[in-house]
């Protein structure tokens, strides 16, 4: 039987679902319509921004770090391009397989892969690190044929520091390395961030630390047009680099070079000032390093090597070291009693080789008495009796307040971090150094000490050139400085950084030209007179021996006995020409004993280079390394032809690196310990 359908009833069914599906259709146009008109209109500038940066990428051109150059042009610090094998570790799935598979075609040694995964756990999954640096030509070749191998792996064309002279002058230049991450803070939260993207290295130590801002020049940027598998097609536009200034020291690199030659195995420190502006002319800390070693991140053997030596080559003995300053302590004494009205010049005080003082007694140096004594004499002759009465009567706090302006006990305010204070002592220092109410007072026999420059007293060498300058000049100050100006690369301009003057002290001109004269006797018939024998110029100076451990109070002191760390500084202090001074030195020999056994010779070939323009024979300063004193001058040849190679520390009695020394005990303290006399 056929059944009959409802036409009007299907017709509204059908109808209906039409509706609907119309209905949904407009829906979902609308929806499409109003999801273009978001994309298309609202966010328009934002999406092209982003399909830009799709097929843009924008690289930053790392500027060429600046060179430094020494007073005469000769270059100490520059740049040489190398290649680098770098891996983004974001873009490799398997990092051990990749650096295996790489090692197949480069050289990839044990230490290239620890230094890989140090750099990893300090960096970002997306910065490409280097796992191989200075490729050959030959290794470059290999890789490109076998690139397609590695997605995420890729050679680059770096720029890498070099020192050419090496080890000369290490200290004073300092080294760059790889931003860590404290550097890294620091520039995220500085004025310019921007500046250091694409930038891996930075200025450690020295100047290459403190003149980061003049070295490191302006980044760049340049916008490449990249394939869809990431390949660069064109370059759109670039805005080049600025490299950095070029930085031109007051050091004379040669003089540098031949006194860390006279020091030869030695340790130590000088510093030689231009009295007339704080210029610093040579700064010298033996034994020095490489820097080379620490530009590509130094080895974990050649570390050890350095950081646990016994003769501490990373310490800036220049700078981070300080010493008890021995006799070269007594001109400024004798400065600030003549300045404080203590004692006048002609003053005769009798040394018979002792000062009683209570029940003990202080001895000079040799146990022989000088007899009666003056001021010029008590220098000349280095008389410790005149200076252990001198102290008596000046009393530390009156001694403090007459040397603090010189400069001790405080920064000089060089242009490079890290100067340590150094340490000149007060009874207010020592209250504050102290917790124990019977180690914050002071002594009286503790002031007798000081007067010969031993006790609390610690200065680091480059305080006491700077003294020294100021005392020989007539009271003239200036904040020694190693950059003498700033040369720009682009403009070819020249920025002269002068040295800040400071204050000058108020010193009487009789006064200076007493102790200048007393000081000038010292080379002619004192300590220093053999070193200085036969010198067509005129100089000043004093010796010093300064004691690197301790002794029993009575207990006779051999060197001999001693091992060689423990035994005396050799210290010296000079300036010449003794009319108009020109150069100011300090010098510390350490463990060398006597001033005029190893310090003074070598002021005396410092004074025939800078002042004749003479260096010395190979056979001169084979015996001043020897520490020979009074070597003949010998066969001299010019300067100019001379050949160049290619923290707070206290080292002194006190052997402490942080806080006050350790203070005297109880049982001495009526009457401290005497020092062991010194010349």
């Amino acid at each position: 039987m056929t059944e009959l359908k409802n036409v009007e009833i299907e017709q509204a069914r059908f109808r209906t679902r039409l509706t609907v599906a119309a209905v949904f259709v407009l829906l979902g146009f609308g929806l499409l319509g109003a999801r273009l008109f978001h994309l298309q209109v609202l966010k328009h500038d934002e999406l092209l921004a982003q399909a830009e940066s799709n097929r843009i990428a924008v690289s930053p051109i790392v500027p060429t770090r600046g060179l430094i150059i020494d007073r005469n042009g000769v270059v100490l610090a520059n740049n040489y391009s190398a290649y680098t094998l770098e891996i983004t570790p974001s873009r490799v799935a398997d990092l051990d397989t990749t650096i295996d598979a790489l090692a197949e075609l480069v050289d990839v040694q044990p230490r290239d892969r620890k230094r890989f995964k140090r750099l990893r756990e300090e960096s970002k999954s997306f910065e490409s690190l280097p796992i191989r640096t200075k490729l050959t030509d030959e290794e470059v070749a290999r890789f490109t044929a076998q690139r397609f191998r590695f997605p995420g792996v890729d050679v680059q064309a770096r720029l890498f520091r070099d020192y050419p002279l090496g080890e000369v002058g290490s200290h004073l230049l300092g080294y760059i390395g790889r931003i860590n991450a404290a550097e890294k803070d620091r520039i995220d939260e500085s004025e310019d961030p921007a500046n250091y993207r694409g930038t891996q290295y930075i200025g450690k130590l020295g100047v290459e630390q403190s003149y980061e801002a003049e070295l490191h020049g302006i980044t760049g940027v340049e916008e490449i047009e990249t394939s869809a598998g990431g390949r660069p097609v064109r370059r759109l536009r670039s805005r080049p680099a600025t490299p950095g200034n070029t930085l031109a020291l007051s050091i004379d690199i040669r003089l540098q070079a031949l006194v860390e030659d006279m020091f030869g195995e030695r340790r130590g420190a000088l510093v030689a000032l231009d009295p007339r502006n704080g210029e610093v002319l040579a700064f010298v800390s033996k034994p020095t390093f490489d820097p080379n070693l620490f530009v590509d991140g130094i080895d974990v053997e050649s570390w050890r090597e350095l950081n646990e030596s016994i003769d501490k080559p990373l310490l800036n003995r220049a700078l981070r070291g300080t010493y008890p300053p021995g006799s070269t302590f007594k001109p400024f004494l004798a400065m600030a009693a003549l300045n404080s009205g203590k004692r006048d010049a002609a003053t005769v005080i009798q040394d018979n080789a002792t000062f009683q003082f209570g029940n003990h007694t202080f001895r000079s140096h040799g146990d022989a008495g000088l007899g009666q004594v003056d001021m010029v004499r008590s220098i000349v002759k280095s008389s410790n009796v005149y200076y252990y009465s001198l102290a008596n009567e000046m009393g530390v706090d009156l001694m403090h307040d007459e040397l603090s302006p010189f400069g001790f006990g405080r920064r000089t305010g060089i242009d490079i971090e890290g100067e340590v204070t150094g340490l000149l002592p007060s009874t207010a220092w020592k209250k504050r150094a102290y917790k124990s109410p019977e180690q914050q007072k002071w002594y009286l026999g503790e002031t007798i000490s000081l007067g010969i420059g031993q006790g609390y007293n610690h200065f680091s060498m480059l305080q006491l050139a700077s003294a020294t300058a100021t005392l020989v000049s007539g009271g003239l100050r200036f904040k020694p400085r190693l950059v003498r100006d700033v040369q720009d690369v682009v403009t070819r301009e020249r920025r002269v950084l002068a040295s800040d003057a400071l204050p000058p002290l108020a010193l009487k001109p009789e006064h200076v030209e007493l102790i200048r004269r007393a000081l000038h006797g010292v080379t002619q018939e004192g300590t220093s007179v053999r070193s200085f024998a036969g010198a067509p110029y005129k100089s000043g100076g004093k010796t010093g021996t300064a004691q690197a451990v301790g002794i029993k109070a009575n207990e006779k002191y051999v060197a001999s006995k001693l091992e060689e760390h423990k035994r005396d500084h050799s210290l010296y202090i000079a300036f010449a020409p003794l009319e108009a001074p020109t150069i100011a030195v300090a010098v510390v020999v350490e463990n060398a004993g006597f001033g005029s056994e190893a310090a003074a010779p070598i002021t005396r070939r410092v004074f025939d280079y800078a002042l004749l323009g003479l260096a010395p024979s190979v056979e001169d300063m084979a015996a001043t390394r020897e520490g020979k004193s009074g070597a003949p001058i010998g066969t001299q040849r010019p300067a100019a032809s001379l050949p160049l190679p290619g923290q707070a520390v206290v080292i002194g009695p006190a052997q402490v690196a942080v806080g006050p020394p350790t203070p005297p005990s109880l049982a001495a303290a009526a009457v401290a310990a005497p020092p062991r006399p010194t010349p």
